[in-house]
C-alpha cells in the first residue's frame, strides 16, 4: 500500500469542497492510505491537474456550473489516458442513471453523508491500489 493517495475534489462551491474533505477525512478506512486533497474550482484546473500530477481518485460535483461534474467525468474518461476512478456527487438519488452515463465508478447524493462518501472513496482507493477496475453500483 502506498503511503498517501491523492484525491482531486472538483466543485465551484468552497463549502462543498470542505464538506468532502471533512466527510472523508484524512483516512477514509483503515485499509487504505492516508489522503491528500487537491482542490479545483474550474474545468481548466481539473484538466491541468490531471495532466501534471498523479491523481488516485477524482471526486466531481455534479452540481457545479458551468461545467458540471457529470460532463467533466465523461470528458476526462474520453481524454485522459489511464483516467483515475471517479466518485460523482449527484443532486439526488434519482440522478444515478446520469452518473452511469458519465462513466463514473461510484456516486453519492447530496446532502453528503460522511459514511457513504468515506465508504465509496475507500472502495475506489482499494481498486486503484492494484486491483482490477470494476464498476461500482450507484
Amino acid at each position: 500500500m502506498q503511503p498517501t493517495a491523492t484525491v482531486l475534489v472538483y466543485s465551484d462551491n468552497t463549502d462543498t469542497r470542505e464538506q468532502v474533505r471533512l466527510a472523508a477525512g484524512r483516512r477514509p478506512a483503515a485499509d487504505v492510505p492516508a489522503v491528500e486533497y487537491v482542490e479545483c474550482a474550474t474545468l481548466p484546473a481539473v484538466l491541468s491537474t490531471l495532466e501534471k500530477h498523479r491523481i488516485d481518485v477524482c471526486i466531481l460535483d455534479g452540481e457545479t456550473a458551468p461545467a458540471g461534474g457529470m460532463g467533466v467525468c465523461r470528458q476526462i474518461k474520453d481524454e485522459i489516458f489511464d483516467c483515475p476512478p471517479v466518485l460523482l456527487l449527484i443532486g439526488r438519488p434519482q440522478d444515478a442513471w446520469l452518473a452511469s452515463w458519465s462513466r463514473a465508478e461510484a456516486a453519492v447524493s447530496h446532502p453528503i453523508d460522511p459514511v457513504a462518501l468515506a465508504g465509496a472513496l475507500a472502495g475506489l482507493l482499494r481498486e486503484s491500489d492494484g486491483a482490477s477496475a470494476q464498476v461500482q453500483p450507484l
